[in-house]
């Protein structure tokens, strides 16, 4: 490992530990109170600030910044956000535009004493994983239900994180919501995973970006809107990547990302 590597993994380590130490004294405020009281403004301030400290510890700690644009496209009233997904960076920086937010969250982390707790008071919306197409009605139910309270439902279409430049894989769940909610899809492209890696133990400086696009409107073909979908995010958040690895970027060479990416030039150049 180089200098350059391990002072950055230092500057990590010293990151994780504010960062799961903050959560975990929020987590039990907010648990509380939300056992006690439901979902409260306290609650939502308590978010609030959690992923706003985040986004300042990030760029202090690690030198990973944060720019998000295009909160113009997110319509007034009910919709469903549907955001590439690449680390725990997506959900502090989408947060903050999206009003009152109900985010489509796996059971285990529901299950976490305190910290499901305090989901559930945010409008978590709790899906199993483990039972695949069994669980979307469940989903459903709880989304049309967040809905009707006024919040917007944000949810990563591929289900789990995924590698800067990887293969798409979108999952039916998001099909199954736009069909069933009938409400507009806010498309989210990002490029955080070149900073904060899946399976990175060093998160790397420079500048993450994510975009909110033009919403698609309700009503397609369920085939249909998965290709606009795809056609939103994947580009752009290709778009986002490329410049960014143009303009240089903390982390080191790294052969798989470099394959990838000189294939993806190769192919917008024919």
């Amino acid at each position: 490992m180089s200098i350059k590597a391990a002072i950055q993994a230092i500057r990590t380590a010293i990151f994780y530990v504010v960062f799961i130490g903050q959560t975990a004294l929020l987590a039990i405020a907010a648990g509380i109170v939300g056992v006690i009281f439901g979902t409260t403004p306290f609650g939502q301030a308590i978010a609030r600030y959690w992923c706003w400290s985040n986004i300042q510890y990030l760029r202090v700690l690690t030198g990973m910044g944060t720019h998000v644009e295009g909160d113009e496209n997110i319509p007034p009233g009910g919709c469903i956000i549907a955001s590439k997904h690449q680390s725990d960076w997506d959900i502090f920086a989408i947060f903050p535009h999206t009003g009152r937010p109900a985010y489509v969250a796996k059971k285990e982390l529901m299950r976490i004493p305190f910290f499901g707790w305090a989901a559930r008071s945010l409008d978590c919306i709790e899906i199993d994983r483990q039972k695949g197409a069994q669980a979307i009605p469940a989903m459903i139910s709880q989304a049309r239900d967040a809905i009707d309270r006024g919040c917007r439902i944000v949810i990563y279409p591929e289900g789990t994180r995924r590698a800067a430049l990887a293969p798409p894989d979108y999952r039916q769940g998001i099909v199954r919501l736009y069909t069933s909610l009938n409400v507009p899809v806010v498309p989210v492209a990002l490029n955080a995973g070149l900073f904060w890696g899946r399976n990175s133990l060093v998160i790397w400086p420079g500048t993450a970006r994510a975009r909110f696009l033009p919403p698609i409107e309700p009503g397609l073909a369920p085939d249909v809107f998965l290709q606009r979908l795809k056609e939103a995010i994947e580009p752009e958040s290709t778009r986002l990547t490329l410049e960014a690895i143009d303009q240089g970027i903390g982390r080191p060479p790294d052969e798989k990302l470099r394959q990838r990416a000189d294939a993806l030039r190769a192919a917008q150049n024919h």
